[in-house]
């Protein structure tokens, strides 16, 4: 989720994401961090399911209860990450690739953009975890050549509906559990 700007006293920003568990989260923020991106110490390591999004303050309630009938619907699976892409030239964007449990971060992220947060995307949904983002062309390359053999396998088994604050940084306000035990 790129950080944007905080929203008028009666909007607030959210965003809804999964974030990617130790050891590889901090292994990720590091590499961000390490690259020169402004955005490291802000955005902790995730994927996105919905990206920044103006709702009213008021809708807050809605949002929480359409989240909260979403996760049940879907059950934890297993993520691979491997690997590094990018985005370039269309954007400056080098993210760790999602080569496993890709269709269920698809079907998840549409449950999740429907109702109170139905919105329409620039961009074709494309899970991933984003490492570097409008740094130098050596910056993204270097990062982009320092993950190439990155891997990770893990369970997702939650959401996260985070809230963007005045300070740049995105914070939980709520975890939603998934319908149940991996299969």
């Amino acid at each position: 989720m790129p950080e944007a700007s905080a929203g008028t006293l009666d909007t607030v920003r959210v965003g809804v994401a999964t974030g990617i568990p130790e050891p590889w989260g901090s292994v990720l923020d590091q590499a961000r961090a390490d690259a020169g991106d402004p955005l490291a110490e802000f955005i902790p390591s995730h994927v996105t399911l919905l990206g920044p999004t103006d709702v009213s303050s008021s809708s807050l309630s809605s949002i929480e209860d359409h989240l909260a009938a979403v996760a049940p619907r879907f059950q934890p699976f297993p993520v691979r990450l491997r690997g590094t892409g990018t985005f370039r030239p269309v954007t400056e964007v080098v993210f760790v690739a999602v080569a496993a449990g890709i269709s269920e971060f698809e079907q998840l992220a549409a449950a999740v953009r429907d109702g109170p947060l139905a919105r329409e995307l620039h961009f074709p949904y494309h899970p991933h975890v984003t490492v570097a983002h409008d740094i130098s062309t050596e910056a993204l390359d270097k990062v982009f050549e320092d993950l190439a053999d990155f891997s990770a396998q893990f369970d997702v088994d939650q959401f996260t509906l985070y809230v963007h604050g005045e300070d740049g940084r995105w914070r939980p306000r709520r975890a939603y559990p998934l319908g149940g035990p991996v299969g």
